[in-house]
Formats: C-alpha cells, sequence, structure tokens
C-alpha cells in the first residue's frame, strides 16, 4: 500500500512539475504559484463541500445524489445549515467543476470567477468561521495584467490555469483520497521555493526540518521510557507561515490527536492567507484553527489560548523589532523577566522569550535559529544567562548547513522546557546528519530518528553529543555555541559574508573569555586584562 501511494505521489509531483512549467511563461514563478495554489484551494473546496453533501443525502436513502446537478434555488435552502457545519457554502453552479466545465463560453470568465470567490468569502459572513474565511482569495488578481496584456488574453491564461488544476489526478474523494491536495500544495511550495530564490525560502521550512521539530516537541520526557506522546491539546508557532511546521502534527498524531487545534500567527499577508489556504487543504476544518494576522512580538493574538502544549517555529533570523523604542515592552510579560530586551536590530531572542513565556509547564518547544544568537554578547548574552540560570534549556543541536531553500545558511535548534530535572545542557553536533540531494543537504528519517534518540534519552556519544554543567557553561560566560563544548564549527563556510563576519565575533568572544581564564590563573584578575 506504501509503495502504491509513493508510487500515486511520485506520478502527481511529475504531472504538477509539468503544468507549473508550461503555465509560467513571462509570469515569474513565485508570482504565478497564487494562481496555482488559488486554483487548487478552490477545486478543493468544491470538492470537499460536494462529498459532505452527497455523503448526507445518499445516508438518507436519496441514491445517486449529486450536488453538482442540483439547480442552486435548491440548494439555497440549505445554506445556513451548511455554513454551521463547513464554514462556508458554494452554489452547485460555483463549483469549480461547473466553471470548469462552461470555461470555454464565458466570456467574462475573470468576472464570473471574481463574483463566485467572493461570495464563497461572503457566505461565512456573520458567522464562527468568518475570520478563518475572510481575504482567502485576495491574491488571486483575476485582472493582473501578469495574466496577460488584454481581458481576452487574461481569461485565456485562466482557462489553461483551471483546466490544468482540473486534470491533476488528486484522488476521488468518493473512496477518501484527499491527502493528494495536502501533497499537492507541499510539492508547489517546495518547487516555487526551490526555484523562487530567497523570497521562496522565507515562506517554507522543508518538509523534514518540520518533522524534526515536531517530533522534539512531541518527547514524553515525564514517561520512563521518554517515548512519543501520542496526542496533544494545542499546538502554536509564532511565525507559523505558511502552516508547514503545524501540520506536521496532524501527519505524525493524526489530526484527531490535536485536540483542541492548530494555533499560529503571521504578519505577512499573503503567507498568512497561504497559511490558511493549506490548513484547508489538509481537511482541518474551520473550528480546529485559530491563525492571526500580525506582528507576535508586538501586537499577539492568542493571550486567551495560552499555554501551549508543544511550541514549533522557523522565525525569521536576525530581524528588527520594536525593542526598547517602545516603553511598553520592557514591562510586557513575556520579555520582563530576563530584565532586558533583544535589541533593536536582532529579534530571534524576543521571539524565543515570547515563544518560552507561553509554553505550558509540561511542554516542549522546539525552534531553529541562526547559531548567532549562541554567543553574541550584550542584552543577548543577559538572555542566555536568563535562560540557562532558570533550568530552561534542554538541548542545542547544531545542524547541517544548506537546509533551506534559497540559501546555504547553517543554522542550530533550541530546545526549551520548563520542568527540567537536571541542571545540565545536551549539547549535539548534528552538523553532519545529512544526505546531498541533487545541490541541497537532507535530513532523512534515520538521521532524524537519531537527534530525537539522542535529545529523549540524554545519549553521550563522542564527538556527537555532550552533557554540559551549568558551572562550565558560567565559567564560559553563557556562549553556548556548540563549538565551545564539543569542537566542531557552527558556521560552515560558504563564502556568505555575513556568515564569515558571524564567525569573527565568535572568535573574538572565545579570545577574551580565554584571557579573562588565563589571567585568573595566573593571579592578575581583570584589572590587566587589556595589557
Amino acid at each position: 500500500m506504501d509503495n502504491k501511494k509513493e508510487q500515486e505521489r511520485a506520478e502527481l509531483h511529475k504531472t504538477i512539475w509539468a503544468i507549473a512549467n508550461d503555465l509560467r511563461g513571462s509570469v515569474d514563478g513565485w508570482d504565478f504559484k497564487q494562481y496555482v495554489l488559488g486554483f487548487l484551494f478552490y477545486r478543493f473546496i468544491s470538492e470537499n463541500l460536494t462529498k459532505y453533501i452527497n455523503d448526507n443525502q445518499r445516508k438518507s436513502g436519496i441514491e445517486g445524489f449529486n450536488y453538482l446537478d442540483l439547480q442552486d434555488e435548491v440548494a439555497e435552502i440549505a445554506k445556513d445549515s451548511i455554513v454551521e457545519e463547513k464554514g462556508f457554502f458554494i452554489y452547485p453552479s460555483w463549483l469549480f467543476k461547473n466553471v470548469v466545465k462552461n470555461c470555454d463560453n464565458d466570456e467574462d470568465l475573470n468576472i464570473t470567477l471574481g463574483n463566485i470567490f467572493k461570495g464563497i468569502e461572503a457566505s461565512a459572513n456573520g458567522t464562527e468561521s468568518e475570520g478563518n474565511l475572510k481575504g482567502l482569495f485576495d491574491d488571486i488578481d483575476l485582472n493582473s495584467r501578469k495574466l496577460g496584456d488584454t481581458v481576452e488574453a487574461r481569461n485565456k491564461t485562466i482557462r489553461k490555469v483551471i483546466k490544468a488544476i482540473d486534470e491533476l489526478k488528486l484522488g476521488n474523494f468518493y473512496d477518501n483520497q484527499i491527502d493528494a491536495f495536502g501533497d499537492a500544495y507541499e510539492f508547489l511550495m517546495t518547487m516555487y521555493a526551490a526555484n523562487g530564490g530567497k523570497s521562496g525560502g522565507e515562506f517554507f521550512t522543508p518538509q523534514e526540518v518540520s518533522e524534526l521539530l515536531a517530533k522534539l516537541s512531541l518527547i514524553d520526557f515525564n514517561s520512563t521510557e521518554k517515548v512519543a506522546k501520542k496526542q496533544v491539546n494545542k499546538v502554536y508557532d509564532p511565525a507559523c507561515g505558511s502552516g508547514s511546521l503545524l501540520l506536521k502534527f496532524a501527519k505524525i498524531l493524526g489530526k484527531e490527536n490535536v485536540k483542541q487545534g492548530f494555533y499560529g500567527q503571521e504578519k505577512n499577508l499573503t503567507t498568512y492567507n497561504l497559511c490558511r489556504i493549506n490548513m484547508f487543504l489538509h481537511d482541518i476544518n474551520f473550528e480546529k484553527f485559530n491563525i492571526a494576522y500580525g506582528d507576535t512580538l508586538v501586537n499577539p493574538y492568542h493571550w486567551d489560548d495560552k499555554p501551549f502544549d508543544a511550541i514549533v517555529s522557523n522565525p525569521p533570523y536576525s530581524t528588527k523589532w520594536e525593542g526598547d523604542s517602545n516603553p511598553l515592552l520592557i514591562n510586557d510579560e513575556r520579555f520582563s523577566p530576563a530584565g532586558v530586551l533583544a535589541p533593536k536590530a536582532k529579534a530571534d531572542f524576543a521571539f524565543i522569550m515570547h515563544i518560552l513565556s507561553w509554553l505550558s509547564s509540561d511542554g516542549t518547544a522546539s525552534i531553529i535559529e541562526f547559531p548567532g544568537i549562541l554567543y553574541r554578547g550584550g542584552a543577548e548574552q543577559k538572555i542566555r544567562q536568563y535562560l540557562v540560570d532558570n533550568n530552561y534549556i534542554d538541548s542545542i543541536i547544531a545542524m547541517p548547513s544548506n537546509l533551506f531553500f534559497g540559501n546555504t545558511i547553517t543554522t542550530c535548534v533550541l530546545v526549551l522546557r520548563k520542568n527540567k530535572i537536571n541542571n545540565t545542557i545536551l549539547f549535539i553536533d548534528a552538523s553532519k546528519e545529512f544526505s546531498k540531494v541533487d545541490t541541497k543537504n537532507k535530513l532523512l528519517p534515520a538521521n532524524i530518528e537519531k537527534i530525537v534518540d539522542v535529545v529523549a534519552h540524554r545519549k553521550v556519544i563522542e564527538g556527537f553529543s555532550k552533557e554540559i554543567s551549568y558551572d562550565e557553561i558560567f565559567n564560559n560566560n553563557f556562549n553556548l555555541s556548540t563549538s565551545t563544548y564539543l569542537g566542531t564549527a557552527d558556521i560552515e563556510d560558504d563564502g556568505d559574508i555575513n556568515l564569515l563576519n558571524e564567525k569573527i565575533d565568535e572568535i573574538v568572544v572565545k579570545n577574551d573569555q580565554l584571557r579573562r581564564q588565563i589571567n585568573m590563573l595566573i593571579g592578575r584578575g581583570s584589572s590587566d586584562e587589556n595589557n
């Protein structure tokens, strides 16, 4: 069965690749993805609603019923009850299949589709699902000159797109084969991110990296076997992007085992819309997800939903934020415990403190970060000291370089917990845990399982992992660089001047620490440090 599923997935990916290459034309791939993903979503919700209504009617004894063939006036009778259950309503004439069937004869196809998209969103107005539907089609600009210089040319392109999406073999809803929609979405995002350069990589975390973070956050540290949890209450990502990290919990646990749902916040409007679409495409119904739009650091949305049992995140690296220019933030309960705010030019520790604040007492957070957070001085050093003093850091994992789309950056993973018993930090050098796939490094299942197993059981492996005491970290002035304790490099030389500068900064910090230690050993103290 698994082999058959993989064959079907490979065939689906092959078809999508061919369609995308055919459709791109003069339109930039990353821009054009909005149309491909948008129409994929439109097809999904059409088929999802059709299956829901058909199943109900057939269970009530109406054999052969097909919502596609129903008159709009008849369908409207059940509109309110359908919206209550599904969160939206689509008239039969609006369904993707019916629009495709009539598209060759529709000279105003762009207007027809625009009205349908507005109507689908409007169907949720005044209901619980309104927030999850509003603006979902905003990025599908049917009048964009990117589609053509004239209305006729644009409609020709639109016809080409919807016919291509219609031809995708996405499985039969009557056999409950809906995974193909999620697979298609993920493949499209991966493909466009890989070919879209840096802009693409900002929106998408590779699936295997998402899987590692999710599995780390699901370790049951309270059990003697340290097995993976079978269910969690709520999962959260404060910089959720397109939602790939959150949805890993649905794949690993089953969506029914994330009891109260999926929570996240995203400040990029396009990506926020993609995340909500992604939830629907993975058959997460509106009442099971709560994705907010806005800046998590200065305007967090989910105050009433915290704390969270599992938090995963790939926040933007060294992005700017308000910091101490906003006098309210130092008194914010998320940031005040450290006594200092993250620098305005580098918000990394602001995200970390936010995540820690919203983590439940028995929960685990796994965050992927740039290694500079481990050794930079100033306010960041003070926040590291706060985290170490309060025993919140479970482990630090040096990751392979070149895992992400659009760059070759080296990263690290920070695992946070509030209920640690031991007072050590586990350092892991996983920089060699990958296989080369095309031009990128990729974590394979065996790499992921090795890392998770070492973290879960705090295994000490020569040259790979080591537990470090508080005293040793204190003596190193709270430098948490993996190389300090395992003798391995946190940053590979990939020719990026910014990374080289970060490496130089780390060397300077280490030299200062070494000089202080030598001075203390020979009894000169700190007074001669500058000599």
